[in-house]
């Protein structure tokens, strides 16, 4: 497996870098957030572990650009422990987070779990997912995550995605915001149903021509969310 560390903390690095290459892997180490998006698109890597405070460009900025080309894993690393970051990391496109400070082997946990879950995908997709899904002048391109609507790209995250995906191909099908969570995030997500509104919130204000009247991504009221065609 190839990591990339990201962390101002030259100690951090030095010790997440040497537990993790302690198990076989190579770790590339990056100090602030613009070495870091220049190594990501250089290299492909397995997994990244991104800092939040980092100099240069803080690790929500990497993490936003990061996802305007790569689906790779990425776990935030926060000295924060404030749901409102954690939200903005999610939303911004990371698949997981851990707050400072923390021990080795949540890391590892967390990171099994995050690389788990994304060849769960792949493996998805490989069983003999259809390519794209098209939905009135919307086309869903499932396996590099893409969305067009009336042939123009719209600018989604990976997790607005995984939602407009899951909705998209089950329409009518209502999903309790704790269902999504498990879905699209795992279970044993530490999360509340808030991540999951946002994230709809979102993806209507990017589909829908009145997201406060939305055609598509509909609510039942004290239930959950649903597609309607």
């Amino acid at each position: 497996m190839k990591v990339l560390v990201v962390d101002d903390e030259k100690a951090i690095v030095k010790g997440i870098a040497f537990s993790i290459q302690n198990d076989g892997n190579e770790v590339d180490c990056a100090y602030d957030g613009e070495e870091a998006l220049e190594k990501i698109k250089s290299n492909d890597y397995d997994i990244i572990l991104l800092d939040v405070m980092l100099p240069k460009l803080d690790g929500f900025t990497v993490c936003s650009k990061v996802r305007e080309f790569s689906t790779v894993p990425i776990i935030m690393l926060t000295a924060k422990n404030d749901d409102a970051d954690k939200i903005a990391g999610l939303t911004g496109g990371a698949d997981d987070y851990v707050t400072k400070p923390f021990n080795i082997m949540e890391i590892k946990a967390r990171m099994d779990a995050v690389l788990r879950r994304s060849a769960d995908r792949r493996k998805a997709e490989d069983a003999g997912k259809d390519s794209v899904l098209n939905i009135s002048d919307m086309r869903l391109e499932l396996t590099n995550k893409r969305l067009f609507i009336a042939g123009r790209e719209v600018n989604i995250t990976v997790k607005e995605f995984e939602v407009l995906e899951l909705l998209a191909s089950n329409p009518g099908k209502v999903y309790s915001r704790d269902k999504l969570l498990e879905l699209i995030w795992g279970l044993g997500y530490p999360g509340g149903s808030r991540t999951v509104d946002v994230h709809v919130r979102r993806l209507r204000e990017k589909i829908e021509d009145n997201p406060s009247d939305p055609k598509y991504v509909q609510t039942k009221w004290g239930v959950g969310y649903f597609f309607h065609v």
